[in-house]
């Protein structure tokens, strides 16, 4: 649900910055004010506080209601107290889904010649990203063909994150209607039954069948750690992800300078031809050739 935002950010940024470019494009260039360097940076380096602000008001809103700071308070499998650091680690990443939103919306428009155009790609993008990030399937289902796009998508790395930030390294409690319930063998308690199952795939007895020689209470999981490996997402690699999204977001404005002086950056010929319709004085070349067409009479 967090990630549906990208689309609504990026409708929004386009249409500004179609406006922006066609004022400067039409006044400060001509003018020489300031330079399209200064224009590109300037409407990317504007949406840092906006995209602070929207960070926290996210964070704020999600991570503490839910309760995902539980998570990483210390238990009896993980001792260690991690609430601050995961705290600020899901900040850091909430703060760089819209920078990288905001980003990729400059890199989109910089080139095209009107917002629509703009926010179809990019929607198309974003439900590509979306679709092998690796959520709603995972990457061992994929084709073999698709699996260059789970590696490209940039969500792949932030849902990655997302999770192992949020439930990563707790104990897992099963609510009394996912106990798996079936009696042991004749003269076998449920701790010997299930010891060797548990010890080598995990899970645990509900505490008061433990000793149980007519019905066992038995919970698949034990460990969050496990529910992540099944999902392709690592308790290691959150702090690793957070910098491929910086990798990400640097890519986008270097793309986005590059496409803008690639596509709206008058070079070469455009120049003289500018230069001509501004001053109305054609260049030293053509009036030789004037000269040469009216000596002759043609």
């Amino acid at each position: 649900m967090l990630l549906t935002i990208f689309s609504q950010l990026v409708q929004q940024i386009m249409p500004l910055f179609v406006t922006q470019r066609a004022l400067y494009e039409v006044r400060e260039r001509p003018a020489k004010t300031y330079s399209w360097q200064v224009f590109m940076m300037s409407n990317i380096i504007v949406e840092l506080p906006w995209s602070t602000l929207g960070a926290a008001l996210l964070y704020f809103c999600w991570y503490y209601p839910i309760g995902l700071y539980q998570n990483a308070e210390p238990n009896a499998l993980y001792p260690t107290n991690a609430v601050t650091e995961r705290g600020g680690l899901m900040f850091l990443l909430i703060w760089s889904f819209l920078l990288f939103s905001s980003t990729f919306a400059h890199m989109l428009i910089a080139g095209m010649g009107d917002a629509e155009t703009g926010g179809n790609i990019a929607n198309l993008m974003f439900s590509l990203s979306l679709i092998f990030c690796g959520v709603l399937r995972s990457p061992t289902a994929l084709p073999g063909f698709w699996i260059f796009m789970y590696r490209v998508s940039p969500f792949t790395y932030l849902v990655d994150a997302f999770l192992a930030t949020a439930v990563s390294n707790t104990e897992v409690t099963c609510a009394s209607n996912e106990y798996l319930k079936f009696p042991p063998p004749t003269g076998q308690s449920c701790a010997t039954f299930m010891q060797p199952y548990i010890s080598r795939a995990g899970g645990y007895l509900e505490p008061n069948t433990v000793s149980s020689t007519t019905e066992c209470s038995f919970c698949s999981i034990r460990d969050t750690n496990v529910f992540l490996s099944a999902v392709s997402s690592s308790p290691t690699h959150e702090w690793r992800n957070f910098g491929i999204m910086w990798a990400y977001i640097i890519f986008n404005i270097c793309m986005a300078v590059f496409l803008y002086w690639l596509a709206r950056v008058p070079k070469g010929n455009k120049n003289k031809s500018t230069e001509v319709a501004s001053t109305g004085e054609p260049p030293k070349a053509i009036e030789g050739n004037l000269e040469k067409v009216l000596s002759s009479g043609d």
